[in-house]
């Protein structure tokens, strides 16, 4: 059956169409810097937010009307629920959707129950997978909800909830795997801290990065092939997370050995909240190889929290689209919708129309940026800004050949440095926006 009859399958209508439910500039065939615009942007639906986001807030219940769904956490639910993210997936012309394992099925009596659940569940996934020939962007456990993660998994002070959430992970790593997922995700969900005063934080780095090489061994025995994906954030839950951004990710990879493993899963909000532009998280993960996949969507940046709204603002997707080029392209990682409907958008079609826009807000942006490298005004002016350091003194430093001593004699014969030249920022961002 279908569970959305009114509403076909999306298509490209082209940037004149005045049509809500058709994209303007998502043409998933047409080449953009010879690869197709599906390959480069590699869609994905999340299934929290789209199959289990309700619309509740601190302030009252969930607000969403899903008639396929009884409120219920029986796996007869689920099973429906996996029907009806298909039939989405499809109509939006998804290659791909992600899940943490309590998403997609309910959590048991005990281990052994929850287990047998999602055994079930993925069964029925891969069935539907085969079917439609969408595929799995990643899978990830949700060690956040539960109460026993209340201290954390990896990161906590009991050692059995270390061990529970060591068997969670392999068996969401063995359906990752059985499901085809292109890479595994971890957030951190609730390993940081709320108060140093009853907190180990070394011993607590170094069980995470323990558990992080039991993943890896794990993987390496099963023939898991796809990278691990860390995910930054700052903050929320815990008052400080141990993965707060790409920098504080990156030096604790290389800090336990595991920078050959893991690579990042970057996010719009999640940047804001670091207090940085989601540009500079992307170039920074890209400039040491370690951009993996983004999670799409935006923050309010009136509101110090994550929002998780739907990315539609072209600034931000031509500069997300201009660094993630810049590096190579998403190689197995995508452009995965971590985004939710308001709460006041609360019919079922509201999630085609938040799509839609999303999906065309960053195919907008893969054009703007392919224009923009295509005429490389930007580019020149920042190769031209760093000529100095491309022959004379400058290629001296950088082929270390200079040491303090040498620098010394060398400004002492010339006297003064040579003088500046403006930034052109006001003129940069100029030329940035002809291309909007």
């Amino acid at each position: 059956m279908s569970y959305f009859p009114e509403i076909q399958t999306i298509q490209y209508d082209g940037p004149q169409s005045r049509n809500p439910l058709a994209f303007r500039w998502y043409n998933p065939s047409e080449l953009i810097e010879g690869k197709s615009m599906k390959e480069h942007l590699r869609f994905s639906i999340v299934y929290w937010h789209t199959m289990r986001g309700t619309g509740s807030d601190p302030f009252g219940p969930g607000t969403a009307i899903r008639p396929w769904d009884d409120g219920s956490n029986s796996l007869e639910n689920a099973l429906r629920r996996v029907e009806v993210a298909f039939e989405i997936f499809q109509k939006l012309d998804a290659p791909y959707y992600a899940f943490h394992d309590r998403d997609v099925s309910p959590e048991g009596g005990s281990l052994r129950e929850t287990n047998a659940n999602f055994d079930r569940i993925s069964s029925s996934l891969k069935e539907h997978q085969d079917k439609t020939g969408v595929k799995l962007l990643w899978g990830t456990a949700n060690m956040f909800s539960h109460p026993r993660f209340m201290h954390g998994a990896a990161t906590t002070c009991n050692a059995d909830v270390f061990a529970f959430a060591a068997a969670q992970v392999k068996k969401c790593l063995e359906v990752t795997q059985m499901l085809g997922g292109e890479n595994y995700v971890f957030w951190g969900g609730r390993e940081g801290y709320q108060c140093l005063y009853n907190t180990d934080m070394k011993r607590e780095l170094d069980h995470l990065a323990k558990f992080f090489h039991m993943a890896v061994d794990y993987a390496k025995k099963i023939g898991f092939q796809g990278p691990f994906l860390i995910e930054p954030k700052p903050k929320e839950p815990t008052k400080h997370q141990y993965d707060s951004d790409a920098a504080a990710c990156l030096n604790f990879l290389r800090s336990y050995d595991l920078m050959p493993y893991f690579k990042l899963n970057l996010e719009t909000n999640h940047a804001t909240l670091a207090g940085h532009t989601m540009m500079h998280e992307l170039d920074y993960a890209g400039m040491q190889g370690a951009l993996g996949s983004i999670d799409a969507n935006t923050g309010d940046l009136l509101l110090g929290w994550d929002t998780d709204q739907f990315p539609t603002d072209y600034y931000l997707t031509a500069q997300c689209m201009l660094a993630i080029l810049k590096h190579g392209g998403l190689k197995t990682g995508g452009v995965n919708f971590d985004a939710k409907v308001r709460r006041e958008s609360f019919e079922p079609i509201d999630l085609f129309h938040a799509h839609v826009g999303g999906m065309d807000a960053f195919a907008r942006g893969l054009r703007i940026a392919a224009d923009i490298r295509r005429e490389g005004v930007i580019d020149q002016f920042v190769k031209s800004r760093y000529r100095s350091w491309d022959s004379g003194i400058g290629a001296e430093i950088e082929a270390g050949k200079q040491n303090f001593e040498s620098l010394e004699a060398y400004m002492l014969e010339k006297g003064e440095a040579n003088a500046n030249e403006s930034g052109r920022q006001e003129m940069l961002e100029n030329i940035f926006n002809r291309y909007i």
